[in-house]
């Protein structure tokens, strides 16, 4: 559901896709084994991609963490312990 409620994380979603489809290499080297040659343009295209990997999993450790809080919040006022 994040896509749906975070447009940075959409948007980082979407251009990861796209650099994905428009270089199929990135997937050989993700997923494949044996010796791979890149350009220096698919070259920049990995380590794009790679970089909004990451920033991909930080939105996403962001908010499971916020998740986090707001169902202990809910669990302790059910609790009554607030």
């Amino acid at each position: 559901d994040l896509s749906g409620v975070n447009e940075e994380y959409a948007s980082l979603r979407k251009r990861s896709l796209e650099i994905s489809e428009r270089y199929p290499v990135i997937e050989q080297v993700l997923e494949d084994a044996g010796a791979i040659s890149l350009t220096a343009e698919e070259h920049a295209a990995l380590v794009e991609h790679m970089n909004l990997a990451i920033e991909l999993e930080n939105l996403e450790r962001l908010h499971i963490y916020f998740r986090g809080h707001t169902d202990c919040f809910s669990y302790l006022k059910r609790i009554g312990a607030i």
